[in-house]
């Protein structure tokens, strides 16, 4: 099987990494970053710097493979709808072009969902995107499920936050120990190791999903509890938090797992790592 990635940053690499140990994959990764194709030909067949938008290079990318994973990621606040929506626009384009290609497996987030208070929400749930760049977000996935048909099966994974590999919770956090913090903490977190990424991807790919998925584990800490154990596990001063401040988080909703788990995925890290 031939599969493209676009978009192989801390995402892609892992799973390149990990589908290149399968003799029958057959791997064109890409990136922006003209120093980065060293590394990227230790885990690819093939690698390409182009943009996920450029139209010539996407089609030289897109050319007989089976199975596309888009999993790019936005450089800065500003660069959102040029890395997402345009990307998914410019693929979506050239589908019709390819019917050799089976499925496209998406990493979008579960920021769309926005701030529900804490409330539990599913796949079934509308989004309520809470800024610009979630809702960018959500046109993104619009953009990829109107390509969805029986020949090309698109599969949205709405991925919590992600840590695991060279982007452990210290490293996340540890900035912010002994500072005052707005709010009460009591916001709800979904989080997802990088191990499960990689793994979920694979379920996709092998058992061709389509539809959305949420991918994020079974913890839902709260803020205050998430980042107090950060600190007590490395030593590291608490975290001061200002009720009197409201928060400046933009999403707050317990995010179910439970589709994905229906479809048979289990879970690496079920529970979040410290």
């Amino acid at each position: 099987m031939k599969i493209a990635i676009i978009g192989c940053g801390y995402v892609g690499y892992a799973v390149s990494k990990y589908w290149q140990s399968n003799s029958n994959l057959i791997l064109t990764v890409t990136t922006t970053n003209p120093q980065r194709v060293p590394s990227l030909e230790t885990v690819a067949q093939k690698v390409v710097v182009t943009l996920g938008n450029d139209l010539e290079n996407l089609q030289t990318v897109l050319k007989d493979q089976q199975v596309v994973l888009l999993s790019v990621g936005a450089k800065t606040a500003d660069s959102y709808e040029e890395t997402y929506v345009n990307t998914a626009k410019t693929l979506v384009s050239l589908l019709p072009k390819f019917l050799n290609i089976q499925q496209v497996i998406y990493t979008g987030s579960y920021s769309i969902y926005g701030d529900r208070n804490g409330i539990w929400v599913d796949e079934e749930s509308p989004p309520a995107p809470a800024n610009r760049n979630s809702q960018l977000l959500r046109k993104t996935e619009d953009i990829l499920l109107s390509a969805n048909n029986e020949n090309t099966r698109i599969c949205i994974l709405r991925l919590g936050g992600i840590y695991g590999s060279g982007r452990d919770l210290e490293k996340i956090f540890g900035r912010i120990a002994g500072t005052t913090r707005p709010g009460n903490g009591e916001d709800i977190t979904n989080w997802i190791h990088l191990d499960d990424i990689v793994g979920a991807i694979e379920f996709a790919r092998k058992h061709r999903l389509e539809g959305i998925y949420n991918l994020v584990n079974d913890s839902h800490l709260t803020n205050k509890e998430l980042i107090d154990n950060v600190m007590t596990k490395n030593n590291l001063p608490n975290v001061i938090w200002d009720a009197d401040s409201k928060s400046i988080r933009p999403y707050n909703a317990w995010v179910s797992n439970q589709k994905l788990k229906d479809a048979g995925y289990q879970f690496i890290h079920p529970q979040i790592i410290f």
